[in-house]
């Protein structure tokens, strides 16, 4: 981080997405590198703020603007929906604008105002093939060589998703960890519990690669959805029921769509004395 952030303390948001939790630094407004080290004392719940993952936006010279992503662990990671969505209602709210064009590690993404306090992003299509997800090998992406055969897709990061009977009987924290370090995904991966609730309805439960349990995932409702639909066991429009809320989640020629509303928490400043710390 820079000098002057570190002498006159440096602004950051709170947002987050169906409780999966965000700090926000906007490097428009202030002079700031964020790094592996500031996200993971900012990911911290007693010593720091407290998230799931670090947003940093940026200036684009062809987007509105751009982000950058980290898991609570100080890895990047290359999406992350619900971010996407808190940043790009925040965006709207500041600009008036009703879409906006960002660009994060999927390319440029589509976000538009949904009505009702809800906003939409288009996270592109899915990746369904080994190398691109990536996996190790040429298996066969929808029924993985794993127990429970699970599916896997790319949506900017790698998702295993399994398919149970019942999604809230899964003691995830036990296998949540299990599946992420799989030697299978040479760059871990997220890990979803999914059951029918209802016709295209989906429980899901999420593992976090770099995060651990969260309450919600963007990503990982996209590719619970995708994983589902081509599994036949739902269409290609559902509803994702998180332990944090509901996503609706619609796969279309243009890209998989989520929607699903957003909350800026606060704002604050992090103190001189908290970023000398990690100088």
């Amino acid at each position: 981080m820079s000098d002057m952030a570190v002498h006159t303390g440096l602004p950051f948001m709170k947002m987050h997405g169906l409780g999966n939790d965000f700090v926000v630094i906007d490097t428009r407004v202030t002079a700031c590198v964020v790094d592996a080290a500031l996200a993971r004392a900012l990911a911290d719940r007693h010593r720091g703020v407290g998230c799931d993952q670090v947003a940093v936006i940026t200036g684009d010279a062809e987007a509105d603007l751009a982000l950058t992503f980290f898991n609570a662990d100080g890895s990047e990671s290359g999406a992350c929906g619900n971010a996407t969505r808190c940043i790009a209602r925040h965006e709207m709210l500041a600009t008036g604008k009703t879409a906006l064009t960002l660009r994060t590690g999927r390319g440029l993404l589509q976000a538009v105002d949904a009505g009702d306090g809800l906003t939409s992003v288009n996270m592109g299509q899915p990746v369904t093939d080994p190398a691109g997800i990536p996996l190790k090998g040429a298996v066969d992406t929808l029924h993985l060589p794993i127990d429970g055969g699970p599916v896997a897709t790319g949506m900017g990061n790698p998702h295993c998703t399994f398919f149970v009977e019942d999604a809230e009987a899964v003691d995830l924290a036990a296998l949540g960890p299990t599946y992420e370090h799989h030697p299978l995904f040479p760059e871990r991966t997220n890990v979803q519990f999914a059951s029918l609730a209802g016709p295209d309805r989906l429980r899901v439960r999420v593992w976090e690669r770099g995060a651990g349990v969260t309450l919600a995932s963007g990503s990982s409702s996209c590719a619970v959805a995708v994983s589902a639909a081509r599994r036949g066991i739902t269409g290609r429009r559902v509803t994702i029921l998180l332990d944090g809320g509901e996503i609706a989640v619609d796969w279309r020629e243009d890209g998989v769509w989520m929607t699903a509303p957003t909350m800026h928490v606060f704002s604050g400043v992090l103190t001189a004395e908290f970023l000398r710390g990690l100088a």
